[in-house]
Formats: structure tokens, sequence, C-alpha cells
């Protein structure tokens, strides 16, 4: 059977928004016009059709859906191209017949010509990805606290907070926002479409959305997001939850006057923040950290597309030179090669050399090396990366390391 491999047409939406009502099982609404079909452009799509299966309405069937959203994210302070995929699916009695590979082979060509280096996704299973080279790229935490265990060890000044309804303050926490990822990994540049359809759009269950900035509109540190209802937790007096939706802070004043604003509810009994990067620093401000309930979770999934300009694109602390070998790569040919690095704080320059190799790594390592997620110390006492001495080791160690954890709030 052959399939035809192409955007879907801006008639053609409605089958993406019913793979996607299939494969996420209603997560983003059941039918064609669900958040899959209208927040999605069909230039961003690469689906797979059966033209031998036409619809009532003389559409070919759409066999598998993929989509890729034209971001840009954060990579220790610079910014990089990125393709955020979505939507993967196929419908069952077109499974195991190799579709996705095909869509994905295709689009990683088309994403290098676009600009974008790197691909990014949230793995709905990790068996489906790691076979197309992704690797994890960061992590959530999540924190689970009473208001009335909300004690923080430094009892410093209090700025003022002052609370405001979903957009009322978007152009305050956009300014903090843009300085606080600057020099950060894997946050999104956020477009206003962003802010608005995902930050300040929790669903409907969750009520409405509430920001608290610390400071002025004009000369904000820090801001959250947030939703409050009730009726959430069994407790006779504090039977509402708040959940946290965005949290950014430029400075420690900030971020403790935000955790103290959230102490002051007291019919919360319960707070949850379930997308906190795993370097936030509440467990070692809380008096009592265990009553965070702190759980880890996964986190996006990177892929390097286009290896030497991801390398020469993001940003580094220290300077040096370093020979990286690519030894095999099926979906992205042109990543296979011996590279040499020459990096620092201003920049790097990526060049292909016949010279030995410092380092050997397939592309899946060096997609969660590149995040920051794991440490070339950690993969070569694995066995996952080989490296011709301590010396060459020590160096891709701090070649690669990040500033901060990497980390994504943002679904997609």
């Amino acid at each position: 059977m052959t399939f035809d491999i192409r955007p879907a047409t801006a008639q053609e939406m409605g089958q993406l928004g019913l793979m996607g009502a299939y494969s996420y099982g209603g997560a983003f609404g059941d039918g064609p016009n669900n958040k899959v079909a209208t927040g999605t452009r069909p230039e961003w799509t690469l689906c797979a059709f059966d033209p031998e299966r036409i619809q009532a309405d003389g559409q070919a069937t759409m066999a598998t859906s993929f989509s890729a959203f034209p971001f840009t994210t954060r990579v220790n302070g610079r910014g990089v191209a990125m393709a955020g995929i979505s939507t993967v699916g196929t419908r069952p009695e077109y499974r195991r017949r190799g579709l996705v590979r095909q869509i994905i082979t295709r689009a990683f060509a088309q994403q290098r010509e676009r600009g974008q280096s790197v691909a990014g996704l949230w793995a709905s299973q990790a068996a489906i990805y790691q076979r197309y080279g992704f690797a994890p790229a960061g992590g959530l935490r999540e924190y689970n606290v009473d208001t009335s265990d909300i004690n923080l060890l430094d009892q410093g000044e209090e700025p003022i907070v002052q609370r405001f309804d979903g957009v009322e303050a978007l152009d305050a926490v956009r300014q903090i926002y843009k300085e606080f990822i600057a020099q950060r990994t894997g946050y999104l540049h956020r477009s206003k479409s962003l802010w608005l359809n995902n930050v300040l759009a929790p669903p409907t269950e969750d009520g409405p959305v509430y920001v608290a900035v610390v400071g002025s509109q004009t000369a904000p540190t820090g801001y959250l997001v947030y939703t409050l209802r009730a009726h959430r937790v069994a407790h006779k007096s504090r039977g509402q939850e708040i959940r946290v939706r965005d949290f950014a802070w430029l400075d420690k004043t900030a971020y403790t006057a935000l955790w103290r604003y959230l102490a002051r509810h007291d019919l919360v009994g319960r707070v949850v923040w379930n997308t906190a990067p795993v370097d936030d620093p509440a467990p070692d401000i809380f008096v009592e950290p265990r009553m965070l309930h702190t759980h880890d979770l996964e986190g996006t999934w990177w892929r390097l597309v286009d290896a030497p300009a991801a390398l020469a694109q993001r940003g580094y602390d220290v300077e040096g030179s370093l020979v990286l070998r690519i030894a095999e790569d099926d979906l992205a040919p042109w990543n296979v090669g011996s590279w040499r690095v020459e990096y620092g704080p201003e920049g790097a320059e990526v060049i292909t050399t016949h010279g030995a190799a410092d380092v050997t790594v397939s592309i899946r390592a060096l997609s969660s090396l590149y995040s920051g997620h794991s440490s070339a110390r950690h993969l070569a006492n694995a066995r996952l990366i080989d490296v011709t001495d301590e010396t060459a080791l020590a160096r891709f160690d701090q070649m690669l390391r990040t500033r901060f954890a990497p980390h994504c709030p943002d679904h997609y």
C-alpha cells in the first residue's frame, strides 16, 4: 500500500483534531475542532494519508498525524530554534507499518532546512521515541503542601505582593519571564498566543486564573500564576486547593515573598505545583522540607536534528577545543562524522575534521548531554560514551555543563 506523506490542508484539520482526540484519549477535546486542531496550522503538519480510503466528504483518510511547532528554546543562555513535535498518532489499523519513521525522517530533513537544529517533545512512551534518537532533556518537580506547613527559614523583608486577574498583569509577567529564562535551559520563548492559550488558560474545572506580582507592574521582580478551587481537599476547615501554573522570580526576596503569599490562604489545604524545576530552591528554604511531599517527574525529550549547528548555537561557560565523533545516525546522516568544536563564552565554531576523536557518542547520548540533563561523567561511567582519556572526559563534562537544570514548564 502506498501512502501520501504531506502537510494536511485546511479542510483536513478536522481529521487532525480527531486523531489527537483518539491518541490522547480526549485530553484536549473529543471533536474535530478541539485544541489540537485549532492550535495547529496546516503548514506545521506532516501526515500520512491513505488515498484508497476516501471518507464521505471526499477526503483521503489520515492514517498518521504529526505536527511541529516553530519554537525558540534557551540553551545555557542562548536562543536555539527548535521544532516542538506534537500530535504524533496512527490509527490502529495502520500501525506497525513504519509510517512514523517515514514521517520523522522527512521532518528532520525539513527542520534542518528551516534552521531548526533541535527537536523536542513530551514523550507518551519512552520506547517509541528512543528509537528515533530522543533522550530526556530535563525534569519536573511536584510539590504538594498544606498552607499551614509553609514556614520558611528566612523571615527577611516583606515586599508588596499584589493579586491581579488573568491577563491584567500580562505585560509585567512577560517582562519577568524574559529575564528569568535568559540564562536557563529548556524554557521556550513564549509568544503572546502561548501565554494566552497555555499559561493563562487552564482547564475550566480548575477555575479562573489569578496572577500574584511582587513589586509594582512597572518594576516587578517575581510572579505566580495559579488557580483556586473549593471542595478539593478532605479537610473540615481548609478544603480549597491552589494549583500553581507558572512561577518565576528574579531574586530570593521575590521567591520567598511568593511562598509567604501562598501561606496567607488560610482556607487552602493543598498547594500543588507540578511543573517546578528540579533545582528549585524550596527544599533549601523550608523549615520542614519534607512537608513539600516532593516527587520528581519526567520532563521533555530532545533530539539534535543538526548536531553541528546545535553545538554552534548553544551557550558555553568555559573555553576550549574538542573533537567529537558521531558514529551513526540513520535518520539524520548529515550528523555522522568527526567535528572539531572550538567553544567559549563568546560562542562556538564547529567544523568537520579528519583528526582523531576525543569523544565518540551516539546521537541519543549527545542529545541528553546537550541539554545538561546528563553529565559526560555519568554516561562514561555507564559506558554509553567512549573517551580517549580522563583529560578529554573532564573537558567534555565542563563543555556541556549548564548553569541551571534544564526545565520546560510548557506542555505542547
